[in-house]
């Protein structure tokens, strides 16, 4: 029976030593073909075969967190797995932490609240990965379970620690949750974006992936433990680049909500961060009345005949152009929220040529006492902050915000209302605009979510949007929410 012997060359990399042929099985074990990849201009020009490769032949390296599909390739195969240890360790080591010694832990936080118990279990399962996906719903505490994870850390070894978040609010976010918790931020917390300085003494750092992502590999080497917030967008090759120079850090915790469900994207993350582990469901949540209730109402908007029929077959980004400047659609969305009771968001995803439009007639038509709020990627951190804090204490006001912006991470705890005006069929991107309105308000009443489809069929021919509002679909039914479709003729 052959032998498979693998050992950490750093925090990043598993070394795997093994006979040319076994090689060439783990190439094909570990390739996947790339979401999309037919439509690709490498794909088209013959110059890539839309693969990516985990594993790489030439240098016999593994993403270090793929050391359990690993053990599950050698599982099939009938091959022995021989783990080695080096100057970084077992490749599978475990630490060992009783619940009774995790309790002692988590009371000497002196948190302004208790753990609930799926928080409690998921940070001792994260102690003893030492490397982990922590997929948890909005609303579920992942900035809570960072938070105990990094004091963990810190009392227990000298690294520094690494936050990535992906948006500048983010970062905001974050250190304002970490002082809520009763923390010291600012002896503790150094915040990196907007050309901030990158060196400090703080042991801390929570930065955007963009204002760190150049820097030479010598800066990462200070961090042995590093969390990716909303992991799920590290797919991109900067993101991947981060973490690979992170090689000293022994501890990985990507958090998100929400992973896309295709497979190469799945186990790219694994690599950078390590097995899955799920922390609870939405539906759980909801069920324990810890999240919001949550009512879809798909409202189909149904064209005129004529209009469907001359509509005829066109590019999808002709499709998008079409509908965003169709005066009757905008002013049923402009209606809508005006006439929605609560705080109400609306998320659009064109700033120039839709969101900018709705907002000055949402803000034209609204009474002059509701506030009425613009957000696109130009409005400045600290505004986007001002907002989020003006609205958790209204009762009535509205923000039209860019999906870039809001759809992720954003925590606002006063939110009635949700309209999708403008179609998406990214399941990332859907479920985190979910995410926003699952936050309990104070008054405990269910959250609406409005998703406009656009019908523009014509006999057997189905539009894009029409499509996506499908597949969107059956991500409700999947998440189990409750749901009901209507038609409005246009």
């Amino acid at each position: 029976m052959e032998t498979i012997r693998v050992w950490k060359l750093n925090h990043s990399n598993l070394f795997v030593d093994c006979e040319s042929g076994i090689s060439q099985e783990l190439n094909e074990f570990f390739s996947f073909y790339v979401p999309g990849y037919k439509f690709m201009p490498a794909f088209r020009n013959r110059v890539w075969d839309g693969k990516i490769r985990l594993y790489s032949r030439s240098t016999n390296e593994l993403p270090a967190g793929l050391f359990y599909h690993l053990s599950e390739f050698c599982k099939k195969r009938g091959y022995i797995l021989s783990p080695q240890s080096s100057a970084y360790g077992d490749p599978n080591e475990r630490i060992r932490i009783s619940p009774s010694d995790l309790g002692l832990f988590c009371d000497s936080l002196n948190l302004p609240f208790a753990l609930r118990t799926y928080q409690f279990e998921c940070i001792g399962e994260a102690i003893t990965r030492k490397r982990a996906i922590l997929l948890s719903p909005t609303g579920s505490g992942k900035s809570l379970i960072i938070y105990a994870l990094l004091r963990w850390y810190l009392e227990t070894y000298e690294g520094k620690i690494l936050i990535i978040v992906p948006t500048t609010s983010l970062v905001e976010q974050m250190y304002s949750d970490f002082a809520q918790y009763g923390y010291d931020v600012e002896t503790n917390v150094h915040r990196i974006y907007s050309g901030k300085d990158k060196a400090t003494e703080k042991r801390v750092i929570v930065s955007t992936w963009q204002s760190v992502h150049r820097l030479q590999q010598q800066w990462f080497q200070q961090f042995g433990c590093v969390f990716g917030d909303e992991c799920h967008g590290f797919k991109s090759k900067s993101l991947m680049t981060i973490m690979n120079k992170c090689s000293e850090a022994e501890f990985r915790f990507g958090t998100t909500g929400t992973l896309d469900g295709a497979q190469t994207h799945e186990l790219v993350l694994q690599g950078l961060f390590g097995k899955i582990y799920r922390v609870t469901t939405t539906k759980a949540l909801q069920d324990n009345d810890t999240l919001a209730k949550l009512s879809i109402k798909r409202i189909v908007l149904d064209y005129a005949e004529k209009v469907r029929k001359e509509f005829g077959p066109r590019a999808y980004q002709d499709e998008i152009d079409y509908i965003v400047g169709h005066e009757k659609r905008n002013n049923f969305i402009k209606n809508l929220a005006i006439d929605m009771k609560g705080n109400t968001l609306v998320l659009y995803n064109y700033v120039e040529k839709h969101g900018k439009p709705l907002f000055n007639s949402i803000r034209d038509k609204a009474d002059s006492s509701r506030k009425v709020f613009f957000v696109s990627g130009d409005t400045q951190t600290s505004d986007r902050e001002a907002i989020r804090g003006i609205v958790e204490n209204q009762k009535d006001a509205i923000v039209v915000a860019s999906l870039g912006t809001f759809s992720t991470g954003i925590n606002i705890k006063e939110l009635h209302n949700i309209i999708f005006a403008s179609p998406s069929k990214s399941q990332i991107r859907v479920l985190q605009s979910i995410g926003r309105g699952l936050r309990k308000s104070s008054d405990g009443t269910i959250t609406q979510l409005y998703d406009i489809t656009d019908d523009l069929s014509w006999q057997s021919r189905q539009n894009f949007c029409l499509l996506h509002s499908y597949e969107r679909l059956k991500m409700y039914k999947k998440e189990q929410f409750d749901h009901k479709t209507y038609k409005v003729k246009l």
